[in-house]
């Protein structure tokens, strides 16, 4: 990895499929721009697509001859996930990024229409629904990728196991933590068994640092936490970087020749802001029994199985 890796960098795509969740805003958006742009024909997935097309319209704006598909998502329901499964294999017959964006962060407790707490459910178990569900057409597409997005409140997370759903005791904070750290279990426990059945394909997963956007203004809006709000706009000037180098973590994860599969990418810099670098997740991810043991519920929770 070259010490400043940047977009310039990425490979013509042209030819590639790839399926973003959560891509009409943030980080999914930059991506999917990022990607059209290298020629790439790029699935726009949305809940809301009215904003999907909105979003899709904004990047033809400066894009025409983008490839842009826009179709309905929403991964906090496995009935939408299944549905769109589905009409994705109708209409292609190949995916070679699937890049699990989609997220919520530190909202009240809510329950997705499957009963799973909100933000494990569309963070975590959403995603791993979806990648099981397009598994068959992954594999099938030669040196293909899966790339889950976490963020640094993985290092403060832990998995409940007895208390998964937060139903017992809930802390919007610490569920967030623990949906961020699911994605970094999943991604590991993933390459191993992709390893281990022989695919070319490989799982990695990133962070971006500290980017302000959407994600925090929801989390305000909802929790109404105003002091929150005023803490975010201190940190931004200070700490936070553009969203331009926010998603590069994730795109050199999905796309540099010499990313690795199993591997976690964040900022070079204190682990907050600049290039792209490998970095160490939190230490509980490392645990062979634990992500055997969280994929397994994770499973029986979806009633997803992946077809290895």
């Amino acid at each position: 990895m070259t010490q400043k890796w940047t977009q310039k960098e990425m490979p013509n795509l042209s030819g590639r499929v790839v399926v973003i969740t959560g891509a009409n805003s943030g980080l999914g958006f930059e991506c999917a721009k990022t990607l059209a742009a290298k020629g790439a024909t790029v699935v726009m997935t949305a809940r809301n697509l009215q904003k999907g097309e909105a979003a899709r319209q904004g990047i033809l704006q400066e894009q025409p001859s983008a490839a842009l598909d826009l179709m309905a998502l929403d991964v906090g329901d496995l009935s939408s996930i299944r549905a769109f499964a589905a009409a994705f294999k109708e209409k292609y017959d190949r995916l070679d990024i699937l890049l699990n964006n989609a997220g919520v962060m530190a909202i009240p407790r809510q329950e997705t229409p499957d009963g799973f707490e909100m933000q494990l459910g569309v963070n975590h178990l959403g995603h791993f629904a979806l990648t099981g569900l397009l598994l068959d057409v992954i594999t099938q597409t030669p040196n293909a990728r899966i790339h889950n997005v976490s963020s640094s409140a993985n290092y403060t997370g832990s998995i409940n196991f007895e208390d998964l759903m937060g139903r017992q005791n809930y802390s919007r904070w610490a569920a967030y933590g623990q949906s961020k750290l699911a994605n970094i279990f999943f991604t590991f426990e993933l390459q191993k068994r992709l390893t281990a059945a022989g695919h070319d394909t490989i799982a990695n997963v990133s962070h971006p640092g500290i980017v302000i956007g959407n994600l925090q203004a929801n989390s305000v809006q909802q929790s109404g936490t105003g002091f929150e709000g005023i803490l975010y706009r201190v940190i931004e000037p200070i700490l936070a970087q553009d969203i331009t180098m926010g998603v590069l973590p994730m795109l050199y994860g999905m796309t540099a020749e010499d990313a690795k599969g199993g591997v976690f990418y964040g900022p070079r810099t204190f682990n907050i802001r600049g290039y792209p670098a490998e970095k160490q997740a939190n230490k509980a991810a490392y645990n062979a029994e634990a992500l055997k043991r969280f994929w397994e519920v994770s499973e029986q929770l979806t009633g997803v199985k992946f077809n290895f």
